[in-house]
């Protein structure tokens, strides 16, 4: 199975399609979704809340052979489906300057953080979930969207999903810096190919100030 990540930036068009074809994802956990949004042979889950108007926060595209069903959102920056017992949600997680409105709480970024985060932990199983998507958040070397202690409560909340984040050692396209866009599977799963990040671009103009980052594993029993 091939997992894929990407923060759209609330646009769409055949250059965002035709470029997510050409990765052959089974699965894409999507984040910042324009309404309009459509992959030809993919079920599109978008969550209800929107982001801002005519763009959600989240999505996941599925295959349509993998018979998807869309599940109540996890968090309202959220959306899931079920594949047989497996659930998978993509998210976005608060950054620096989010703010406390809806559908954000607490009083700076680790608490907003935290707040998602619980109701994220409390709606999705241990041991069968595919999580990811915009965590805004590194989960190693310099914090530069979120705060230290919203990256700690990612990896606990990871703990107690016995899930691991396969991006954590990616790059972000800026230099010096490590992804914030992120896809966590159980831990039993094999890695078959490394997670990687993958330029979105058509004709030498990026599609989105997004990168999209793929991994292809082996779902365990």
């Amino acid at each position: 199975m091939r997992l894929g990540t990407w923060n759209v930036e609330g646009t769409w068009g055949t250059g965002q399609a035709e470029r997510m074809a050409a990765l052959e994802c089974d699965v894409w956990l999507l984040t910042e979704v324009p309404e309009s949004a459509e992959l030809e042979g993919f079920d599109m889950h978008t969550s209800v809340a929107e982001m801002a108007p005519h763009r959600r926060w989240a999505a996941v595209a599925a295959r349509t052979s993998l018979g998807a069903r869309g599940i109540a959102d996890p968090h309202p920056a959220g959306a899931a489906v079920e594949v047989g017992s497996l659930t998978v949600c993509s998210s976005v997680l608060p950054w620096r300057s989010s703010g406390g409105e809806h559908p954000w709480r607490g009083a700076d970024t680790a608490e907003r953080t935290a707040f998602a985060l619980g109701e994220l932990a409390s709606a999705l199983p241990a041991g069968r979930t595919v999580w990811g998507g915009d965590w805004n958040h590194a989960l190693t070397g310099k914090e530069y969207a979120g705060s230290l202690a919203g990256r700690d409560a990612i990896v606990s909340v990871l703990d107690q999903l016995t899930a691991e984040a396969l991006t954590i050692d990616c790059p972000h396209r800026l230099p010096d810096l490590f992804t914030i866009d992120h896809i966590a599977v159980p831990i039993a799963w094999e890695v078959t190919a490394p997670a990687r990040r993958v330029e979105m671009t058509q004709s030498g103009r990026h599609l989105s100030d997004h990168d999209a980052y793929v991994v292809d594993v082996e779902p365990g029993a």
